[in-house]
């Protein structure tokens, strides 16, 4: 490894050492560094994607942790530019709102707040609102459009410098960010520090139930450091002077986890949602090595008959190229071995066009591209939104086109 990334020994939830490899995947470089034709010449190192499971909390995590001033300090996604996340957001705000039961001008603060979009929502309904964002720029753009916001990595010395200028939270929200932190420890002492003695957490990550029976593998990349269940999630939030009230399973991101805590003996009552997830996860032997080995086993199977499909075509000499260029299409290509099978990636994303993807410096296009290139296959690497990918180009097929959606099995359109 070089000095752009450690290795831990220890569980980010409970600090046990009782680790063991369970789902090898393929290193990668950054997932989602893609970049201009000026940097073609550089060779972008790559680091472990290996996920461990913890024998003494069953938490699942990476421990190759890459520097985050590498990952965040130059971060170029916001959220504004999914609008499906921004209508996410703003009914997730009346849902938070109505059960924190919140009086107008109470303190809210999203911790990962990025462009500010969820605390706009929180905003428009009469909330005072702080968003502490690592990447900088963004941050700085988030406070000129009236959303203020940190610009900093969260940490206990900032939430109680927080307190000291805003006051206590009657709301913190992390979403998507709760799984972002090696001191997932720290950002907990953080968000217990700001909270009122009535207020909430409230915190949105992907489900790990989700990932194995959905097979989304490709979820997994250096930023998602944690991948959560209810049961380490509840002890990890108790051993930090917090308890788990809720939890929701939710669409978002393929198959996502909405947790609420609150301080340790506050107002609340446990919902029973908290007993049936964890009783969900004891049928599904989510401590057990077995059932990740097995998900493990499953990714695999599928590769090799996405390889096989490729070999049989290239042999035929077809022409296949890929669709998307997001950070999940990073861990598909590298894990299934694709980065010399495609010529070009098309891509919706006006901001990815003429870029080159990580590591294999696959050229991003426009979607026209399919149509003036004309490959005679396309894998669709965002094969969760194959739907809608093959609705808006059935020109594509009518004319000749095909395209192989290769998960969470493989065929052929």
């Amino acid at each position: 490894m070089t000095s752009l990334a450690y290795h831990r020994d220890n569980c980010r939830l409970c600090a046990s050492c009782e680790l063991e490899l369970v789902v090898p995947l393929g290193p990668t470089p950054i997932a989602d560094d893609y970049v201009p034709a000026s940097r073609l010449n550089e060779t972008q190192p790559t680091f472990p994607l290996d996920l461990y499971l913890c024998h003494a909390c069953g938490h699942i995590q990476l421990l190759d942790v890459v520097d985050p001033n590498i990952l965040f300090g130059n971060y170029v996604y916001v959220t504004s530019i999914s609008t499906s996340l921004v209508e996410h957001f703003r009914e997730y705000t009346d849902e938070v709102l109505r059960r924190a039961n919140a009086a107008a001008g109470a303190l809210v603060i999203d911790v990962g707040s990025n462009d500010g979009s969820l605390l706009n929502f929180f905003k428009q309904r009469g909330m005072r609102v702080l968003g502490v964002d690592a990447a900088r720029e963004i941050a700085k753009q988030a406070t000129e459009s009236g959303i203020e916001t940190i610009g900093a990595f969260f940490t206990p010395e900032l939430a109680r410098t927080i307190k000291q200028t805003h006051g206590a939270a009657t709301i913190v929200t992390a979403n998507n960010v709760f799984a972002h932190a090696d001191d997932l420890g720290g950002m907990a002492e953080g968000i217990r520090e700001l909270l009122a003695p009535d207020g909430v957490f409230v915190f949105e990550v992907s489900y790990m139930v989700d990932i194995v029976e959905k097979l989304l593998f490709d979820t997994v990349y250096h930023e998602h450091l944690c991948y959560h269940s209810v049961k380490p999630l509840q002890s990890f939030l108790a051993r930090h002077g917090m308890e788990l009230i809720e939890v929701e399973r939710i669409a978002m991101k393929g198959g996502s986890l909405r947790g609420t805590a609150q301080l340790a003996g506050g107002p609340r009552k446990v919902s029973a949602s908290v007993p049936e997830h964890l009783a969900l996860e004891q049928r599904l032997h989510f401590d057990k090595p077995e059932t990740f080995r097995a998900f493990a086993t499953r990714i695999d199977g599928v590769k090799a008959k996405v390889l096989g499909e490729l070999a049989q075509l290239k042999s035929q000499g077809k022409t296949v190229a890929g669709f998307g260029a997001s950070a999940t299409c990073t861990t598909l290509l590298y894990h299934f071995d694709l980065g010399d099978k495609l010529s070009f990636i098309a891509d919706d994303n006006t901001r990815k066009h003429n870029t080159f993807s990580p590591g294999h410096h696959l050229p991003v296009l426009p979607p026209q591209s399919l149509y003036e290139r004309k490959p005679d296959y396309v894998v669709i690497l965002a094969w969760n939104y194959a739907q809608p990918i093959l609705g808006k180009h059935q020109k594509f097929l009518e004319q000749g086109g095909h395209f192989i959606v290769p998960m969470p099995e493989l065929r052929v359109v």
